[in-house]
């Protein structure tokens, strides 16, 4: 074996070479992007630690706004409890006060009572039924209630003694109606009351909505009232006066 001193150095150069390439295009990138990857590693975990933090200093917030609201509950379940038995005894206490009050003046303390209480359910009686009749009006044919309440108006008229509507004819009357009239509506109007007068109609109109529907004939010294607000208030003297005969 014969040992060629060229061929050891030509092989020595190639290694020299290969090692400078590797070092050149290979060691170099890697060992870049390793240090890059080592970086997005660091910075990935210390925002993953910043992220642990918030949430437990978050988790901290809420368990403590959860002790104090369970606080407050507690003291206001308390104060409520206290102001009910408060309440309780002084509600008891009147009650007490109140049946012995009744009991001193036995028959005059239940006709107050029983004013009272009907008074105030006529109250709300009346001020349902004035709900009911304007939802009722609402949904019905204005055209047809204008021509009923106008003919209830005509037979109130000829109710009156011959000598009232004689006094009326010609007198300058107003006419109430619970929704504007148009002008073919108003001498509708005109011709039925002068035609229940005998004469021509001096009208006036005028527009009241409180009377939920109808038409009222007003003068300084005659009313005829013809309206659902003024049945109504009929109704409720007369259960006024039922309630006044009960309680007595």
């Amino acid at each position: 074996m014969t040992f060629d001193p060229w061929t050891l150095g030509f092989q020595a150069v190639n290694v020299l070479v290969l090692v400078w390439l590797l070092h050149r295009f290979f060691w170099k990138p890697v060992a870049g992007m390793i240090a890059a990857r080592q970086v997005a590693a660091a910075t990935l975990l210390d925002k993953a630690e910043a992220a642990r933090t918030e949430a437990e200093a978050a988790s901290a917030e809420v368990t403590a706004t959860r002790a104090g609201l369970a606080a407050e509950r507690d003291a206001t379940l308390a104060t409520a409890r206290k102001d009910a038995a408060a309440a309780r005894d002084t509600l008891l206490a009147e009650a007490r006060a109140d049946a012995e009050a009744l009991h001193d003046t036995a028959k005059a303390a239940r006709v107050r009572a029983a004013e009272t209480l009907k008074a105030n359910a006529m109250e709300a009686a009346q001020g349902l039924a004035i709900t009911i009749a304007g939802q009722l009006v609402a949904r019905l044919d204005n055209v047809a209630t204008d021509a009923a309440f106008l003919g209830w108006l005509v037979e109130g008229l000829a109710a009156l003694p011959e000598a009232e509507r004689a006094v009326l004819a010609g007198a300058p009357l107003e006419v109430v109606s619970a929704a504007a009239q148009d002008g073919a509506a108003q001498n509708r109007i005109v011709k039925a009351v002068g035609a229940e007068l005998g004469g021509a109609a001096n009208l006036t109109f005028r527009t009241d909505t409180a009377l939920i529907a109808g038409h009222e004939l007003h003068s300084p010294h005659f009313s005829l009232r013809n309206s659902w607000q003024a049945d109504l208030a009929r109704i409720a003297a007369a259960l006024h006066e039922d309630a006044v005969r009960d309680a007595a």
